[in-house]
C-alpha cells in the first residue's frame, strides 16, 4: 500500500480512510452497517496486504470503526488501545545480538549493577529477572551487539503510562497518561489510537438546520497553517463553511489575550509556569504537584477565543480544529465551563472536507485577520515565552526570564530545577510535544518546515501587537 503524499504514514492513511467513510455515511446513510461493509472496503482481499490473513485485517478495521464512532463510552481517556493489532512488537528489553564475539574484555559484564550478565560458552547472556534494563551494557561493548528492544509506544511514552501486559498487549495507565497523543503517532501498527468526536460534530451541525436554530463556530490552530498541503490556509477557511460552519476564527485571537492575562499574572506572581498545553499542564498535576501552584489561572487560547465568541452570541456551538489530542480531553473538564462542544483533529479536517467532495484547492479565498502575529507563533516552541517576555515589557514590566521547555524530557529537567530551587528562569512555557503544536501528535504531517510555516503566517498578521485584541476582549467584558 502506498502512502499518499498528503500523510505521513500508511497508519495515517487507514485512519483516514475510516472517517472518511463514516462521515460519507453518517451524510448519504449506511451507517447501520459500517461495521459489515467498510472493513471489505478497506480491505476487499482476498489476501491480506497488512495482517496475517484477511479475517484479522477486517476485524482490525472494526475496531478502528469503533474509535471513529467514539470509541469505549467507558474508557475516560481519548486514547486507546486496540488489543487486536497489538501484537507484533518485541517485548525483550536488553538483547544479545549474533555480533556478540565473545571477547575477554566482558565489559557488558563489568558494568552491570545487578550482575545480570554472566559468560555462558563464550557468549553474553543477560537474566532477564535482575536486569534493570538501564543500558550500560549496550554502551559497554565495542561490537554493539547488546541492544534495547522496547517498544515504539513504551518508548515515546515520557511519563511511563505505558507498558505491556501479561498478553504481550500495550495498556495505559490512566492515572500517569497525559493524553498527549505522542504514543498514537509512533506506533507503527496504529494500535494506539484516539477517539473521534466527528459524529458528534455532524449531529451539531446537522441540527443547527444550516446555522438558523443556533450558528456553529470553528476555532482553528494556529499549527493548521502547516498542514495546508490541500490548499492556502485561506482556501481551508472556506472549505470549513463549506462544512457547514457558519463562521471560522483564530484560536491565536484568544493566544493574544492569553498574553494579556499571563503578563499580567506574572508581574503578580513573579514565578509562572503557562496553561496553554492541556497535557503539560496534567504532567505537572500528575508529576509535580507541588508546582501546581505556580500553572497560570489565565484559560488556554482555545478556551479564551470560545468566550469571546459567546459574549456575541450566547446560543453559539464552537468546535475546535487543532493538531492536539489533549484538547479532546480539555474542553471536557469543569473549567472549562462547557465554552466548547466538541473538537476535531487536523487529521478528521481532511477526511471531513474530502467525504463531503470538496476539492479545497479549487475554493476562493476567505481572508482571516483575527490575531496579532505573537498569537500566530504560539504554535511553536518558543512563542510563547517571547510573546510575554516582549508583552511585558511594553506593560512596563521587567524582570521576566522565560525558558521555553520543548518536549517532555526538557520539561522534566526544568521543573526539577524549579522544585530544588535550582532553578535561573521565572517564567517557565511548556509544550509537551516536540516543536510545539506544529508537531501535535494529530497533524497531517511533523517536519521541521512547519515551525517555518508559522512564522511566516505570524509575519503575515496585520496586527502586530495584542493591542486590538485585548481591547476587544475589555469591551467583551463591559457588555
Amino acid at each position: 500500500m502506498e502512502t499518499p503524499r498528503l500523510f505521513d504514514t500508511n497508519v495515517q492513511y487507514l485512519k483516514y480512510k475510516v472517517l472518511k467513510e463514516i462521515i460519507r455515511r453518517a451524510y448519504e446513510g449506511g451507517l447501520e452497517d459500517a461495521y459489515t461493509e467498510i472493513p471489505k472496503i478497506i480491505s476487499p482481499g482476498p489476501k491480506s496486504e497488512l495482517r496475517c490473513c484477511i479475517y484479522k485485517e477486517r476485524a482490525v478495521v472494526q475496531e478502528r470503526i469503533k474509535m471513529a464512532m467514539g470509541g469505549n463510552k467507558n474508557n475516560p481517556n481519548v486514547i486507546e488501545v486496540i488489543d487486536i493489532a497489538c501484537d507484533e512488537c518485541p517485548v525483550e528489553g536488553m538483547y544479545v545480538t549474533p555480533a556478540c564475539r565473545g571477547c575477554i574484555v566482558h565489559n557488558c559484564k563489568e558494568v552491570c549493577p545487578k550482575g545480570a550478565i554472566s559468560i555462558i560458552n563464550k557468549k553474553a547472556v543477560i537474566d532477564k529477572d535482575k536486569c534493570i534494563e538501564c543500558g550500560k551494557c549496550t554502551q559497554a561493548c565495542p561490537y554493539s551487539a547488546i541492544i534495547a528492544q522496547h517498544r515504539p509506544c513504551v518508548q515515546s511514552c515520557k511519563v511511563k503510562a505505558l507498558s505491556v501486559d501479561e498478553n504481550k498487549k500495550a495498556k495505559i495507565d490512566n492515572d500517569k497518561c497525559i493524553s498527549c497523543g505522542a504514543c498514537v503517532y509512533k506506533c507503527p501498527f496504529g494500535a494506539i489510537q484516539d477517539k473521534s468526536l466527528v459524529l458528534d460534530i455532524i449531529s451539531l451541525l446537522q441540527n443547527s438546520d444550516n446555522n438558523k436554530k443556533y450558528k456553529v463556530y470553528a476555532i482553528i490552530a494556529p499549527a493548521i497553517v502547516s498542514q495546508c498541503k490541500f490548499g492556502r490556509i485561506a482556501q481551508v477557511v472556506t472549505a470549513i463553511k463549506k462544512l457547514g460552519f457558519y463562521q471560522v476564527v483564530e484560536a491565536a485571537l484568544g493566544a493574544d489575550i492569553t498574553l494579556y492575562h499571563e503578563a499580567k499574572e506574572w508581574s503578580e506572581k513573579k514565578l509562572m509556569t503557562t496553561s496553554c498545553c492541556p497535557a503539560f499542564v496534567r504532567y505537572i498535576e500528575k508529576n509535580f504537584p507541588d508546582l501546581a501552584k505556580y500553572i497560570s489561572s489565565s484559560p488556554s487560547p482555545m478556551i479564551e477565543t470560545a468566550l469571546l465568541i459567546r459574549h456575541s452570541d450566547p446560543n453559539a456551538r464552537i468546535v475546535f480544529i487543532g493538531p492536539c489530542s489533549a484538547k479532546k480531553f480539555e474542553y471536557r473538564l469543569a473549567k472549562t465551563n462547557n465554552v466548547i462542544d466538541s473538537v476535531m483533529s487536523f487529521e478528521e479536517l481532511q477526511a471531513f472536507v474530502d467525504a463531503r467532495g470538496i476539492d479545497t484547492t479549487q475554493m476562493e479565498d476567505s481572508m482571516l485577520d483575527n490575531a496579532s502575529y505573537y498569537g500566530r507563533i504560539f504554535a511553536k516552541s518558543g512563542g510563547i515565552a517571547k510573546g510575554v517576555a516582549d508583552v511585558a515589557a511594553s506593560m512596563g514590566v521587567e524582570g521576566v526570564i522565560p525558558i521555553a521547555m520543548n518536549g517532555i524530557d526538557e520539561c522534566k529537567m526544568a521543573l526539577t530545577r524549579l522544585k530544588f530551587g535550582k532553578a535561573a528562569e521565572n517564567f517557565f512555557e511548556g509544550m509537551a510535544c516536540e516543536g510545539g503544536c506544529v508537531n501535535g501528535a494529530l497533524c497531517i504531517t511533523h517536519s521541521p518546515k512547519n515551525v517555518f510555516d508559522v512564522d511566516k503566517y505570524g509575519n503575515e498578521a496585520k496586527e502586530k501587537t495584542i493591542d486590538n485584541s485585548v481591547k476587544l476582549y475589555e469591551l467583551n467584558q463591559k457588555l
